[in-house]
């Protein structure tokens, strides 16, 4: 059944709306026009009152100003598409192009160019492939899920932390945290999918976005980005999966495949099936599953991989794992194989400590694989920066330390944070000395600009222990 003429909902204070208007008052660090968040309220107040109902009728909310928010919400610094198009060219007649874009949109006209694959390095040694779309698809992409946003803020679950309004990494890490500190969580699922992003099967994807959203300009402009060729060593090829990583629509489109995968299954058929406690934290496509018993864990293992194969997807047999997190454990199978106690995730390894008043005590340090990264990242950066002006190399490495303090910085964790401290100046005075060839920088030569040039200091930024 479908809900049409969404247009004519009244603009009321319901809980739809209120929730919403609580926690995107911003986005992107863009303050929202006052037009643009009175119809996102009114989605989000249409979806809330119908959650049974598909809404039919969304694409007359793009105009000019809404457009004109897509835009300004859009990164002006990311590499450029197929067409070579820069953000500066774009907006040398912003007006023109965002009035011909909604025009395109509305009409059905809209072409959807190949995005430009690149590949960056992963944790395991690995590649992973990114989709860059043309700067102009962005701005479509964005005013897009800006109107599905409020739709799906009303259906998903808490469990889903990833990209959404008011949630971070953080709060998937807290979930974790609170499960197994104050919930006995002790047997973790530390669960991967198997390039998820290139199995999402696009015809399911429609099956599930039939429940919510039905409006044919959104759903055609879905399936356009959905049937967008890939560029890649100059050849352009149409998969038929997958959906491209790094596209602005592509996190939502992936929560909401998820959310009917995996959320709702957890939620709705395992949790009341289980003897004891269980909790789901999800970030995108990562997620663990903490249980109470083994016995739970171990019958939740083998259904889980059925339940995504029906939705083309396959778990990583060699990451995929059953944690052994009980405190102090060291155990070993009967053939000698170690059982896991420990598991990474979002960066974190995870690991039992003791506390001040000697309690056990879950601590999350950076994981190794991350922090070596992290180490090579600045490393390069060092070389390649190291011509520059002293004042334009402190400036760079201070925004990366920051940026690292703000996420890593974090209870237990601050001697990781502080190795890289060391490690970030051994890599600025080694790359400062090759220079040239007279211009070896001694440590005193170097203390003396730090003092000149300091560095920022480790910090936590998040206690955890308070809450």
């Amino acid at each position: 059944m479908t809900l049409g003429n969404a247009a004519q909902a009244d603009p009321v204070e319901g809980r739809g709306a209120s929730l919403y208007r609580t926690v995107l008052e911003k986005h992107g660090g863009t303050l929202r026009p006052q037009s643009v968040q009175t119809k996102q309220e009114q989605i989000a107040e249409l979806a809330s009152n119908n959650p049974r109902m598909a809404i039919n009728t969304l694409h007359h909310h793009i105009d000019y100003e809404w457009v004109l928010y897509a835009y300004k919400c859009t990164r002006k610094d990311g590499a450029v598409g197929v067409d070579g198009q820069t953000a500066e060219d774009y907006a040398a007649n912003l007006e023109q192009n965002l009035l011909s874009l909604i025009d395109r949109i509305k009409s059905g006209r809209y072409y959807a160019p190949a995005v430009r694959r690149h590949y960056i390095p992963k944790g395991d040694g690995g590649r992973r492939g990114l989709g860059i779309g043309s700067f102009e698809n962005k701005v479509a992409e964005r005013a897009i899920v800006m109107l599905m946003e409020p739709v799906y803020e009303q259906v998903f679950l808490d469990c889903s932390h990833g990209f959404r309004p008011n949630r971070s990494a953080h709060g998937a890490l807290q979930s974790v945290w609170t499960a197994v500190m104050k919930q006995g969580g002790r047997w973790i699922l530390d669960v991967d999918i198997r390039k998820f992003f290139d199995s999402l099967v696009p015809a399911k994807l429609r099956e599930l976005l039939d429940r919510r959203v039905t409006d044919g300009v959104v759903r055609r402009m879905i399936d356009k980005w959905l049937k967008a060729g890939v560029l890649e060593a100059g050849q352009i090829h149409y998969p038929d999966l997958g959906t491209p990583q790094g596209g602005v629509a592509s996190p939502l489109l992936a929560n909401i495949y998820l959310h009917y995968v995996l959320d709702e299954w957890f939620a709705e058929q395992v949790k009341p099936r289980l003897r004891g406690t269980g909790t789901l934290a999800r970030f995108a496509d990562d997620f663990v599953m903490v249980f109470q018993y083994k016995d739970d864990a171990e019958r939740v293992l083998e259904v889980l991989g059925k339940r995504l194969g029906k939705f083309g997807l396959q778990l990583h047999p060699d990451k995929t794992q059953l944690v052994d997190f009980r405190a102090g454990r060291k155990l070993q199978h009967a053939d000698g194989d170690t059982v896991p106690t420990t598991f990474n995730f979002l960066g974190f390894a995870h690991v039992w400590g003791k506390s001040r008043w000697g309690k056990h005590v879950v601590r999350r340090v950076t994981a190794k694989d991350r922090f070596a990264r992290t180490v090579a990242t600045i490393d390069d950066a060092c070389r390649s920066m190291r011509h520059a002006p002293l004042r334009e190399q402190h400036r760079s490495l201070c925004r990366k330390l920051t940026g690292h303090m703000a996420y890593f910085g974090i209870t237990g964790n601050f001697r990781r944070i502080a190795l890289l401290l060391c490690e970030v100046k051994r890599s600025w005075r080694k790359w400062l000395s090759r220079r040239s060839n007279e211009s070896r920088v001694t440590w005193d030569a170097f203390n003396r600009l730090l003092e000149q040039l300091p560095l920022p200091r480790p910090r936590i930024y998040r206690s955890y222990a308070a809450t």
